[in-house]
């Protein structure tokens, strides 16, 4: 058999010793160098492997063990060891009598694995010895950075921006970590975690599609939209139909929520006559109110409609602006 590197690449996102069988039988079977020692090289050992730890450049040590032995293993560290890989594929380009280079996942990240790495980051920035402004924050002094991303990442989609989109969520994200970290700071009685929002959003996905997860039968989209809001109703237990509406919405979003809500319950109630009103502010509030029924009975959205109009007009005051001055 000819001789051979076996370059071992896993992840750090997992438990050490969490291997493939082809990776523990390559480790078992020849020698194991590395760069460092890790958790990973702890549970190797304890597997029974013999494992080396390289100081210093590791190209020719690896070279020498490969001649003495046959076949030996790199494990790589959390990085991947991507420049010495780099150097010994050079190496073995120029002299390919030397060995073979062969790669090997031993582990490999799941899909969302690098949530773990944001995790990491904002426990970081928010213990002690990280970033100040962080330490500082409260769950109601970030409340407007929530809205703020959220904005953003609604402006990205209208525009269909899907870069910008991807990096907008990120920002989204970042808030909900954020709060979850800080929520870890919480007297004992109070406190939760990221794995507390994780595992409530789970149960509640769960709970709410059992189409998918508990054999239930449905057929059109409208019985499983029906089915969401009856577990809904179930588990929330709330006394009216408008309980659970965000007050703090845009003025013209909440308006047509709350129509929605009363409708999909076979509420009617008459909205106020604008005539009928004590004062301007009323009146105004009166007929705008109306205007919003009008957009629904008419299946539109009166915020993007007005977003839509007043964006257009935006244009039209950016066209009808005076040149900026000459700064010279």
């Amino acid at each position: 058999m000819s001789a051979r590197i076996v370059l071992l690449v896993t992840s750090p996102r997992l438990p050490a010793g969490l291997l493939t069988s082809a990776a523990w039988d390559v480790v078992r079977q020849h020698p194991v160098l590395t760069g460092s020692d890790s958790e990973m090289v702890t549970a190797v050992r304890q597997a029974g492997a013999e494992v080396t730890v390289v100081d210093g450049p590791a190209t020719q040590p690896l070279l020498d063990a490969v001649a003495a032995h046959g076949t030996v293993v790199w494990l790589a560290g959390p990085t991947g060891d991507e420049a010495l890989a780099r150097e010994l594929g050079l190496r073995l380009a120029r002299q390919p009598g030397l060995a073979e280079m062969e790669l090997m996942y031993g582990s490999w990240d799941p899909p969302g694995a690098r949530l773990l790495d944001a995790v990491a980051v904002l426990d970081r920035l928010a213990s002690p010895g990280g970033d100040p402004w962080k330490r500082a924050q409260t769950h109601r002094s970030l409340a407007g950075y929530l809205l703020e991303e959220s904005y953003e990442a609604y402006d990205a989609i209208s525009a269909d921006d899907t870069d910008a989109l991807r990096e907008e969520l990120g920002d989204v994200l970042l808030q909900v970590v954020l709060h979850a970290r800080l929520a870890e700071e919480l007297p004992e009685d109070e406190r939760w975690s990221i794995d507390d929002v994780a595992g409530g959003l789970v149960d509640k996905m769960i709970r709410r599609n059992p189409h998918v997860f508990a054999g239930a039968e449905v057929g059109t989209l409208e019985e499983i939209t029906e089915n969401w809001e009856r577990i809904k109703r179930a588990e929330k237990a709330r006394s009216s139909v408008l309980d659970g509406v965000a007050l703090s919405q845009p003025a013209l979003a909440l308006a047509a929520q709350i129509l929605d809500r009363a409708a999909r319950r076979g509420i009617e109630v008459a909205p106020p006559l604008p005539d009928a009103q004590p004062d301007a502010e009323a009146r105004l509030g009166a007929s705008l109110l109306a205007t919003v029924a009008a957009a629904r009975e008419a299946g539109l959205d009166p915020e993007a409609a007005l977003r839509r109009a007043t964006l257009a007009h935006a244009d039209l005051i950016r066209t009808a602006e005076p040149p900026p001055a000459d700064p010279r």
